[in-house]
């Protein structure tokens, strides 16, 4: 044995390279975060009577008589901090994982607020279109929607509640993927805010745009100088969309364009967004193809023939054409 007072102690074992691999294994466990976009299966029902409100399962659906033919039914794809789903969910959601899954609930408060008596108001059935003067219909009057609850005479008891005011939800739910790729994240938006599928595709485009020109000192001094600008070329990504028919006589996308627009640039980091009308081949029956030589030259194209086989008087196309 040494005499060496030192050389029987062993030196400390180095944990710091076990150390670093903890912390990467924590970061990487740490789940979701606010700003991913999750795929999410969920129903929720109302914690009192258990009456299904919303469910992304279509079997589900069916079996409790919900008949929705224009609704497709599946996974939805959630980006959290955005409000895509009451705030309790999002909360239960932040720092899971794929194949995670849970109950959250959503009080009246967080939900579709309190039950207010002073919301049920007597209004002139005269705002009702007749046909719509029953009991249990849903009208709107003077922009705000309600139930009826009675007509007597000439006055109409309205609730102007929601009528999930006052009831405690309960979500059950299911992380089963996550959305990364850029072109798919757009199409799940669009999906959630208008609840239609849309080709969509990205692109970089060089536009003009008008840049203030910075003035030097001397020019600087003179405060009676006008502003000078000047047009440069600047790349730009934007959000290419077809403009289908059924985009564009969508409902939400008419009366909310613009918020839409901004939601979809903020959320995917583009510059701008471009909604492109699509002509697809066809037209009247016979004259598109006999129009077709028209822009070479007149080879074989008749024009007249063309408008006879449609049984459309010439003439009167000029004239509505002037």
């Amino acid at each position: 044995m040494s005499n060496d007072p030192e050389g029987d102690v062993e030196a400390p074992a180095d944990d710091t390279a076990e150390t670093d691999e903890e912390s990467a294994d924590d970061a990487e466990s740490q789940g979701f975060e606010y700003g991913d976009f999750v795929r999410v299966e969920y129903t929720a029902r109302t914690a009192e009577d258990n009456h299904l409100v919303d469910t992304t399962d279509g079997e589900l659906a069916a079996e409790e008589g919900i008949d929705d033919d224009e609704r497709e039914f599946g996974p939805r794809t959630i980006v959290l901090g955005e409000g895509h789903i009451f705030d309790p969910v999002e909360e239960a959601l932040v720092g899971t994982e794929v194949g995670d899954s849970g109950t959250a609930t959503v009080s009246p408060e967080a939900g579709f607020g309190e039950y207010d008596d002073d919301e049920v108001r007597t209004v002139s059935a005269e705002k009702i279109p007749e046909d719509d003067r029953y009991p249990g219909n849903q009208v709107t009057i003077d922009g705000e929607q309600g139930f009826v609850e009675t007509i007597i005479g000439g006055r109409a008891r309205v609730d102007f509640n929601h009528p999930l005011a006052g009831d405690t939800l309960e979500y059950d739910w299911e992380v089963v993927g996550t959305v990364d790729d850029r072109e798919e994240r757009a199409q799940e938006l669009l999906q959630t805010f208008l609840d239609i599928d849309l080709d969509v595709h990205f692109e970089t485009d060089v536009v003009e745009e008008e840049q203030l020109v910075e003035d030097d000192e001397e020019t600087a001094a003179d405060a009676d100088d006008e502003p000078t600008y000047e047009t440069v070329e600047v790349e730009q990504e934007a959000l290419y969309i077809d403009a289908t028919m059924e985009l564009t006589m969508n409902q939400q996308w008419m009366m909310g364009k613009q918020q839409i627009g901004q939601q979809l640039i903020d959320l995917l980091d583009i510059d701008r967004i471009v909604v492109q009308e699509v002509i697809e081949g066809g037209g009247l029956p016979g004259m598109m193809g006999g129009m077709g030589g028209m822009g070479g030259g007149g080879g074989g194209g008749d024009l007249e023939a063309a408008l006879e086989d449609a049984d459309i008087d010439a003439d009167e196309l000029a004239e509505e054409i002037e």
